[in-house]
């Protein structure tokens, strides 16, 4: 992979961990998560209007990638209500080629390597260490850090079969966005109201750029892989939870044992071999 590459995607895997923190830091997480979304959709509803618009069956998966987002997006909040940045995130972002390479082959009769094996047995090693201490569990929440990374699996795929039936992954992807900011709202209006949304906060200007932060990120991944191998550029996105750990420990006030750091680069390890 060319050096500018590279230096691209791990920039796109900072920014990416670089929102998570800002979610994290929020008072109210499922309101800036929302506005967030608001503001992607915002966005790609401006770039939609100079695209040509994706295939006909490509829709239902569009539709069906934006309800994971949401699913996602409530999984995310609920676990970093009790739980650490530098422990959810790479729980969350690390259990997801896990459970891609396992669906795959129970699924699709996709065979897996033993480096693939080994990446699977590195980032469960990894997750396990993060997630206990002794024989207790260090992670309340992990059960919704591990549902987070059952939907990032479920819309990777999703989206990766209507890129391809769309006939225009990027347009797909906008289109897929647009569908995403709109069914969020909807979502936070029939928890809380729309009165709660629409107030101006003080963390409204955070949430923006926290989503405008989001966008940019999956935009440098995207163009990533339309000119170097998926796996590659897969694999070093995950590297985003080093990032995670970094940004816990410096803004964040988060503890930063040498137990944590390693299970950091063991899952981080092991994604890139999966990858």
């Amino acid at each position: 992979m060319p050096i500018h590459l590279i230096c691209l995607v791990l920039f796109a895997a900072l920014l990416h961990a670089s929102w998570n923190a800002l979610l994290r830091s929020g008072a109210d997480r499922l309101w800036s998560m929302t506005v967030m979304c608001i503001a992607i959709a915002m966005v790609c509803m401006v770039a939609a209007a100079f695209m040509v618009p994706p295939a006909i069956e490509s829709w239902g998966y569009a539709l069906l990638s934006g309800l994971l987002h949401v699913g996602y997006n409530l999984f995310l909040v609920r676990s970093y209500r009790v739980g650490d940045l530098g422990q959810i995130y790479p729980i969350s972002r690390g259990s997801s080629p896990v459970l891609i390479t396992l669906g795959a082959a129970v699924f699709a009769g996709e065979s897996i390597s033993p480096g693939e094996l080994l990446g699977v047995a590195l980032v469960s090693g990894g997750i396990i260490s993060l997630a206990f201490k002794g024989r207790n569990l260090s992670v309340p929440s992990l059960p919704y850090a591990l549902g987070t990374g059952c939907f990032i699996a479920a819309y990777s795929v999703v989206d990766g079969i209507g890129a391809r039936l769309s006939g225009a992954p990027l347009a797909y992807t906008v289109w897929m966005c647009v569908l995403w900011g709109v069914l969020m709202p909807l979502v936070y209006i029939g928890l809380r109201g729309p009165r709660s949304l629409f107030t101006v906060r003080p963390g409204t200007v955070t949430a923006v750029v926290g989503g405008l932060v989001s966008l940019l990120a999956y935009a440098m991944v995207i163009y990533a892989m339309n000119e170097a191998p998926l796996g590659a550029v897969s694999a070093l996105r995950e590297t985003s939870v080093l990032f995670a750990l970094l940004i816990g420990y410096v803004f964040l006030g988060e503890t930063l044992t040498a137990r944590r750091i390693l299970a950091c680069v063991v899952i981080a390890s092991g994604a890139v071999i999966i990858g």
